[in-house]
């Protein structure tokens, strides 16, 4: 099966009604491990227990930037390939990357209240991380305020790709400017510098959200797939009855 088969939603839906439970199946069990090394994990020497909210908190950060370069790459499909699957997937995906967006700010609030004496400050990851949030919520609603649904999918792929260079933005906005996150930690030249002990449980955490991210994702573009099919089905009744 060629990848270009799969870009017929008949394909895609016979594909995710067998992968689908594996996928969904195993990101649980990933999960579960992950979350069960966080409280095994030992406290941090500065943070000390506080520092488990960071098992969530930075799986919900990278996914949320991972989720939109996701939704940048269906914009592209959308204007330049059009292809079949792009809508679907670009619709589908906004509100689960809305979602952890918006659990990114709240467990770094709650992360942050005890390590910065406040829930909230206006630095540059902060308030990047929070215009993420609103253009997610800026393409619902440019979608919902459209009714044509082609009309909606080009002038929602086209504020995706201009929204895009707030991704790069987020993700360097500890090196550009002075803010209370620290630098990168994880993923940088020279390597971790975060001690393995607590550095396993959050690649473990990671790996079960982004297994998550995805079984909603394909969960979400096959209810898509097959809400359209039933608008489709009753858009040709409405049409035979009237003539």
């Amino acid at each position: 099966m060629g990848l270009l088969s799969l870009a017929n939603p008949t394909r895609f839906v016979w594909l995710s009604d067998r992968l689908l439970p594996w996928l969904s199946g195993v990101a649980v069990l990933v999960l579960a491990l992950g979350l069960l090394l966080a409280f095994q994990a030992p406290p941090d020497y500065q943070q000390g227990e506080t520092v488990r909210i960071m098992y969530i908190h930075v799986p919900f950060a990278w996914l949320s930037m991972f989720g939109y370069a996701m939704l940048a790459a269906s914009a592209l499909g959308i204007l330049v390939w059009r292809h079949p699957l792009a809508d679907v997937a670009h619709k589908a995906l906004v509100p689960i990357g809305a979602t952890f967006t918006f659990l990114c700010l709240l467990t770094g609030s709650l992360w942050g209240r005890p390590m910065w004496g406040t829930y909230w400050v206006w630095d540059a990851r902060l308030t990047s991380v929070l215009v993420l949030f609103l253009l997610y919520l800026g393409l619902m609603a440019l979608r919902a305020a459209i009714d044509d649904p082609n009309r909606a999918g080009r002038a929602a792929a086209v504020l995706t790709l201009v929204g895009f260079i707030n991704v790069p933005i987020v993700k360097f906005s500890v090196d550009w400017w002075n803010t209370l996150h620290q630098p990168a930690s994880v993923f940088r030249m020279g390597g971790s510098t975060i001690e393995w002990s607590l550095l396993l449980p959050l690649l473990v955490c990671a790996l079960g959200f982004t297994l998550v991210f995805l079984a909603l994702h394909m969960l979400a573009m096959r209810t898509e797939i097959m809400r359209r099919r039933v608008q489709a089905l009753e858009a040709r009744a409405a049409a035979q009855a009237g003539a």
